[in-house]
């Protein structure tokens, strides 16, 4: 496809990279010249210095031959405007990234009134995953997820002590007719290969039928964990903590945001109903003993600060907090995370990029997806005539670290793949991947023909 990205920033970057994976034709447009030819010297695609603002920018460019347009600048309103004009001048479907509250409270007259396809909201998108994992997770009634026959439950190692200590190639030994598909091992989702052995602290993800994982999961289902959440600290007020609270305070939720800014403490009070704002600095601990974190059920730190994020994170942790989540941009401290024992910690760029994805192939391709954790992403596709992932054994196949091949549904029969197990034509395939190798997944994926998705049940 033919993709126009405006704006040069991380999004536009990250979004980038992840369709040339695909191997699509993407032209990035932007003022800042010396950014451009730091990115064309970087990544082989066309860069123009130039505003996307102007319509005469647009019609030499020949938008009209363009299959998307995704403004993704700083400005919400240079971005609708540049997705509407494109839109106007023939390109077949628009993006605009919007941020601002006030716009995503109307989201939908917005794209009627400028007839803009699709918008999004790195901090509601953020907000979402967040919301899913610590509502959802309290409000289910056993933890299990399921695609068609196929099913998935999460439970931790230590409730099944046999799996403890063994390889991923031992973990059927004990589970037959199963597979393990990730591990989540300190706040970091790791995609099983070769050697991995299981920890007593792992939280494991596991599927198979339907009915071996109802018997498993009544085995390992902790009881209590899915009881209704009571107390949630918010560390943060801007855009994130405030969507946040508003949605888990609809939920029911008890819900607490300390705000270093008083003026951004007044907004908050003036816009959210039955939360409470306290304005204070958070890294001071003698404030969160004050205000009983160690009574919370969840933390969540959504500053602007990665390192503000992580410390209060671990702060949290430390007082016996059940559920701690943290907002990180950084993908540089990757590795610093998965030491701390963080439970989830979320990248927005991750995210609102799967976001953009799922867009840009939803009408070919996806029409339904699953975040896990905020870092692995499960879909499920049709296999079809020309990918190249067909008549191959699964072992055969170049396979990247982050991707895996949970199950295959074929006609009515449901299979947990094996090393020996090979894809075929019409084939419902599940695949978990990591978000951060959002790429590779579209490599694997592509295919010369028409690559159809199919949707999931859960």
């Amino acid at each position: 496809m033919k993709i126009a990205i405006v704006g040069a920033g991380k999004l536009g970057i990250k979004v980038c990279n992840v369709l040339l994976g695909g191997d699509h034709a993407v032209t990035i447009i932007d003022t800042n010249d010396e950014l451009l030819q730091k990115i064309s010297s970087h990544v082989d695609v066309m860069t123009v210095n130039a505003n996307a603002k102007e319509t005469k920018t647009l019609k030499e460019l020949h938008i009209e031959t363009y299959d998307f347009l995704i403004a993704v600048t700083g400005n919400d309103e240079a971005n609708l405007v540049i997705a509407a004009f494109a839109k106007n001048l023939g390109c077949s479907k628009v993006i605009a990234r919007v941020r601002d509250p006030e716009h995503m409270q109307q989201t939908n007259f917005i794209k009627d009134a400028l007839n803009i396809d699709h918008i999004v909201n790195p901090d509601q998108a953020i907000t979402t995953e967040i919301y899913k994992y610590l509502a959802e997770k309290y409000s289910l009634s056993n933890g299990i997820f399921s695609s068609g026959k196929a099913s998935i439950v999460e439970f931790s190692a230590h409730k099944y002590p046999k799996l403890i200590g063994l390889s991923i190639e031992e973990f059927r030994s004990v589970l037959p007719n199963m597979l393990l598909v990730a591990i989540s091992r300190k706040g970091k989702v790791i995609i099983p290969h070769g050697g991995e052995t299981i920890q007593s602290e792992d939280g494991l993800y596991v599927i198979g039928e339907r009915t071996p994982i109802l018997k498993l999961n009544s085995k390992v289902h902790e009881k209590g964990k899915y009881t209704d959440i009571q107390k949630v600290m918010i560390i943060g007020g801007g855009k994130t903590g405030f969507y946040l609270a508003q949605m888990l305070s609809e939920f029911g939720a008890a819900v607490k945001i300390i705000e270093i800014s008083k003026e951004r403490c007044y907004y908050l009070s003036s816009h959210l109903d039955d939360v409470m704002i306290l304005h204070g600095d958070a890294t001071d601990l003698t404030l969160l003993e004050e205000e009983n974190m160690d009574m919370m059920d969840a933390v969540v730190t959504t500053t602007g600060f990665d390192e503000d994020n992580l410390l209060l994170a671990l702060t949290a942790k430390r007082h016996g907090v059940e559920d701690v989540i943290a907002k990180v941009s950084r993908t540089n401290y990757a590795d610093i995370i998965s030491s701390m024992g963080i439970d989830m910690a979320l990248n927005p760029l991750d995210i609102i990029t799967s976001n953009i994805m799922w867009f840009i192939q939803g009408t070919k391709k996806i029409l339904s997806s699953r975040i896990i954790e905020g870092q692995a992403e499960l879909m499920e596709v049709i296999a079809t005539p020309h990918m190249n992932i067909l008549d191959t054994p699964l072992s055969e196949l170049e396979l990247h670290n982050g991707i895996i091949v949970a199950a295959i549904h074929r006609g009515t029969q449901t299979i947990i793949p094996t090393g020996e197990t090979e894809i075929q034509e019409d084939d419902r395939v599940i695949l978990l991947s990591l978000l951060s190798d959002r790429s590779m997944t579209e490599k694997l994926l592509k295919d010369t023909g028409r690559l159809g998705f199919i949707k999931g049940g859960r």
